[in-house]
């Protein structure tokens, strides 16, 4: 792929540097990644197993399976992947993210890929994954549609695409930036930007107009009483992801 649009956007990287010591903190400033990375793997090992079909009970189910988790941050997903047996690429644009994954993971005997880098400049070097994962992502890009159209590129044929990201409505706004950002200050204010989040049907469109082919799509639902997330069929309204095949 050669020319493709740089859509990242240096304001959203510099605020993710700046908390890059906080990643595995389960208290820190990503403790709603923390939080949600239960429900968040359980849906990607699913998905993974289904349209693959692994069996995730036995052991290394992902063996032979290349992964990239682009907007890796401190590897909250590449680990977990990599010990599922994927051969793991984790990649970021914000430079300070990768030696305290690079750090961790060797602390727990992984061996994961981390590379500072960007999805434009892994397809324009002809990579490909099986597996590409762009979990609350897309949110922060500079172009969403170009970005998916790069994740594209970055399938195999009939590869598999997971992406996450949050819903735009008045109940989103309340929910992830005056709850999560002013209320409960789980993150810094202005770490989100109620503009930039994406509707499922956005969503679904830039994909089909990107060459891929949704699948799936479900909802991540925070219960305060419980204090706990889970998946969702029907409820979309925040936070939700999607699953999509290259086409």
């Amino acid at each position: 792929m050669q020319g493709a649009p740089n859509t990242v956007d240096p304001a959203e990287v510099a605020k993710f540097e700046a908390m890059a010591a906080e990643w595995w903190n389960p208290h820190g400033k990503f403790k709603p990644l923390h939080m949600m990375n239960p429900v968040r793997l359980d849906y990607i090992t699913r998905q993974i197993a289904a349209e693959f079909g692994r069996d995730l009970t036995a052991p290394k189910p992902f063996a032979g399976l290349r992964l990239l988790d682009i907007g890796c941050g401190g590897g909250l997903l590449s680990e977990p992947m990599a010990r599922l047996g994927a051969d793991v690429v984790g990649a970021d644009a914000a430079e300070r993210n990768i030696p305290v994954a690079r750090i961790h993971a060797e602390s727990q005997g992984l061996e994961i890929d981390y590379r500072h880098t960007t999805a434009e400049a892994m397809a324009t070097a002809g990579e490909s994954y099986d597996i590409v994962l762009c979990m609350e992502v897309v949110e922060h890009v500079v172009d969403p549609a170009a970005f998916l159209a790069t994740c594209r590129a970055l399938l195999k044929p009939d590869g598999l695409m997971i992406a996450s990201t949050i819903n735009r409505n008045a109940k989103s706004f309340m929910a992830a930036i005056v709850g999560a950002e002013w209320v409960m200050r789980w993150l810094p204010k202005g770490t989100h930007e109620w503009s930039k989040f994406i509707t499922p049907d956005e969503l679904d469109a830039m994909m089909r107009a990107g060459g891929l082919m949704p699948v799936d799509r479900k909802g991540f639902v925070f219960n305060p009483i419980s204090w706990q997330w889970s998946i969702s069929d029907r409820d979309l309204s925040v936070n939700y992801v999607m699953a999509a095949r290259r086409a």
